[in-house]
């Protein structure tokens, strides 16, 4: 008789978690000044933004009255001065990254259209922030612009078709020289046709990206254009946007005469001629790199927002039939009785997690390397190394010591040159081209994976709405907001660009000597703490390195090299695989620190052994969901270029016959059987099996095999897992309504 194991009795959530659980994963507990801005930026969204929507205001494409007070209401609470120091007029000191995802994961959490807008005036400024000269940050980043008014900004890059979609290394928009008279400053042209612009309506302050049409200019730049220069400042027309409504979008045109002292990060003369100390790629890398981040989260708010409204929907489903009495499962939980229904919902809660996770584990890595640039440029300022080459060759040299520091860092102290390692922790160059590794991946697979699988997840949250979903007064605006991830797919650089650059930064050295000692990390953190997948991330992290380093060297049928720049079709699937692991690893490390500091926290701690088995339970689903990508795809990779072998005489010689196997038989019996079931068997008459050919063993990938078997047995555990967090959501309190309308 078959003996039924009931299972251990587990904590189970109690509550959703909250401000207080949020800090201490996202790392802001100690950050009054951030937990502030946050309740600044909800009390914005939740207030005037979701009001304005509930109301209609995303039905126009045309920027209205009401539209614009909520710039107004921003300005009031400090949004769009997030970016500046205190001297500037700004709320803090210090590296603003993390702060602006935060105010941008807020405002989506209602409305997409109202973190673009907010988003899109920092990013106008960026240019700036980032690369422009000390007089043009002096005048520029600060509130009070033209005739006391604050400065709105917005950023003028993507051009009309054909050059929309385009590299952006392709530029219509041009710059000449208008004027320049013997020892006067330069006056130049700027003739700038934009497309889809965000800020439009309201901006007074442009910063465009030009290409010289004149050949007292060198290359590309950027120009700051105000809206009182002399010239056409033609705002464009309303683009029709099917979403982010409250957001304003145009194609504006720009035919405007200003100072050379309007070049982004200003000039110098060579030859007689003007050269821009940057580009326009230059200063377009420093700043997406960093801003991306912030469209990540946006995303990863819309999922994370869509619990609550769909545990709502799923129990008051069938409330109000006679069938549906009150204190009956039906009538409490109603859809929740079904396992689909929480199954489901705990795909969607485990992406917005390791979404956010990532987002925030990006936008911290660039607080971290600020300081590092910062000191970088003082570095090469004090040993006179000037021009990109020469930068980039002094970079070089601190690579293999970047390299010896995560090797010793990942000792213990007991056991390493702790002298040695000192002196490399307090190596500025070092320290920068770590963490600078590790952001240039951090970054484009935050962009890729938050708002392209985001983007697909959102729609499953939409679907366990029903047809209530894709109403205008669905709870939650969740058919808003998935029409609106469409859209930050393709913000700053669509999918394929992000993946260009994955497949590029993947590959440096000390990334992956970074990526090997993550897998070490895991291996330990799964001794103590099991339940999270970690095990199971780091058999998937070590099969894509595997992958990853057959690549480099394998060739395909035909003898051609695999992995290289133009074989998208190989580079783009490995940067996609690395990214679940990526999202995954961030889940697992704020899931410890919530454990490690939760206790600390009165208002968690209480409810603290159900939020980490919920939490564990739900990385460790989306840790086996990621490395079930990551082995699907590596696999394609692996086997995918390789032809399939075809029956020869050869091979039929080296395989079993029928006959031989039943001369056997009397000596062994069963080996006919056996035979069969593992290998290919010649028949009678010579025909081999009825498939296109033997089956496939391809020498020297026997280790990829192993790995990828380990990887399957790695799973175990995962689905009841699933069962443990689909059934704490039948059980989980919500509040009594959302606290914003509908």
């Amino acid at each position: 008789m078959e003996t039924i194991v009931s299972p251990p009795v587990v904590a189970t959530l109690q509550t959703l978690p909250g401000d207080d659980v949020r800090q201490i994963m996202w790392r802001f507990a100690d950050r009054f000044d951030l937990s502030m801005l946050v309740q600044s930026a909800r009390g914005v969204a939740r207030g005037p933004v979701a009001r304005l929507v509930a109301a209609g205001g995303r039905n126009t494409h045309e920027w209205t009255e009401e539209k614009e007070s909520l710039l107004e209401d921003s300005e009031a609470a400090g949004l769009t001065a997030a970016c500046l120091d205190p001297d500037q007029g700004g709320l803090f000191e210090g590296p603003k990254n993390l702060a602006l995802a935060l105010i941008a994961f807020e405002l989506a959490w209602v409305d997409a259209g109202a973190a673009t807008s907010s988003m899109a005036g920092h990013l106008g400024l960026a240019p700036i922030r980032e690369r422009g000269t000390a007089e043009q940050r002096v005048r520029y980043l600060r509130p009070d612009g033209p005739e006391g008014g604050p400065w709105r900004a917005a950023f003028a890059l993507t051009e009309p078709i054909p050059f929309v979609g385009v590299d952006t290394g392709v530029l219509a928009g041009k710059v000449r020289i208008a004027e320049w008279n013997h020892g006067q400053e330069p006056f130049l042209e700027v003739d700038k046709r934009g497309r889809f612009i965000t800020n439009m309506a309201v901006a007074n302050l442009v910063t465009a990206a030009v290409d010289s049409d004149d050949g007292r200019i060198k290359g590309s730049c950027m120009v700051i254009l105000e809206q009182t220069d002399p010239g056409v400042f033609d705002r464009g027309v309303a683009t029709r946007k099917l979403v982010h409504q409250l957001s304003s979008t145009c194609d504006p045109a720009f035919r405007m005469k200003v100072p050379a002292s309007r070049i982004v990060g200003g000039y110098r003369v060579e030859d007689g001629a003007i050269v821009p100390n940057y580009t326009h790629a230059e200063i377009i890398e420093a700043v997406f790199r960093r801003t991306r981040v912030t469209v990540g989260l946006m995303t990863a708010a819309k999922l994370l927002s869509a619990v609550e409204p769909v545990i709502r929907y799923q129990r008051g489903r069938f409330r109000g039939g006679e069938s549906g009495q009150a204190g009956s499962p039906r009538h409490e939980i109603g859809l929740q009785m079904k396992q689909d229904a929480v199954q489901r919902l705990v795909d969607i809660w485990a992406t917005g997690e390791a979404s956010a996770s990532l987002g925030f584990a990006a936008a911290r890595i660039f607080d971290e390397l600020e300081p590092l640039e910062q000191r970088k440029e003082e570095i090469f300022e004090e040993r006179k190394i000037e021009g990109s080459r020469a930068k980039t060759k002094a970079l070089a040299q601190s690579h293999p010591d970047a390299i010896e520091f995560i090797t010793l860092a990942a000792k213990a102290p007991d056991d390493r040159d702790q002298a040695r390692y000192e002196e490399l922790r307090k190596d500025d160059l070092t320290q920068f081209v770590i963490a600078d590794s590790v952001a240039n991946v951090l970054c484009p697979a935050c962009k890729l994976w938050n708002t392209g699988h985001g983007a697909t997840m959102m729609r499953e949250a939409v679907s366990l709405m029903g047809g209530y979903g894709i109403t205008e007064d669905c709870p939650g605006f969740l058919g808003h907001k998935w029409m609106d991830a469409q859209l930050e797919a393709t913000y700053e650089g669509p999918e394929a660009v992000q993946r260009r650059q994955l497949s590029v930064t993947m590959a440096h050295p000390i990334f992956l000597a970074q990526f090997q000692q993550w897998i070490l990390e895991l291996r330990q953190l799964a001794a103590t703490y099991p339940g999270t997948g970690a095990c199971t991330l780091a058999s998937g992290m070590q099969l894509w390195l595997w992958t990853f380093d057959h690549l480099q060297t394998a060739r395909d049928a035909n003898g051609a090299k695999l992995y290289q720049a133009n074989r998208q079709g190989l580079t783009f699937p490995l940067a996609d695989a690395l990214c679940w692991l990526l999202a995954a690893r961030c889940f697992i490390l704020d899931l410890l620190e919530l454990e490690a500091h939760g206790p600390d926290n009165p208002a968690v701690a209480p409810g603290l052994p159900g939020l980490i088995q919920f939490m564990s339970d739900l990385s460790h689903v989306q840790t086996a969901r990621a490395s079930g990508e990551v082995g699907r795809l590596c696999a394609e990779l692996v086997y995918g270029y390789s032809r399939h072998p075809t029956w020869t005489a050869e091979i039929c010689e080296a395989c079993y016959h029928e006959a031989e196997l039943d001369a056997l038989e009397s000596i062994m019996p069963g080996i006919a059987s056996g035979a069969r079931e593992g290998t290919d068997v010649i028949e009678r008459d010579g025909s081999p099996p009825p498939k296109a050919g033997p089956c496939v063993c391809f020498p020297g990938v026997k280790s990829f095999a192993r790995l990828r078997s380990k990887l399957d047995g790695c799973l175990t555990g995962s689905r009841l897992a699933k069962d443990r967090a689909a059934e704490a959501l039948t059980k989980v309190m919500i509040p009594e309504a959302l606290d914003y309308p509908v």
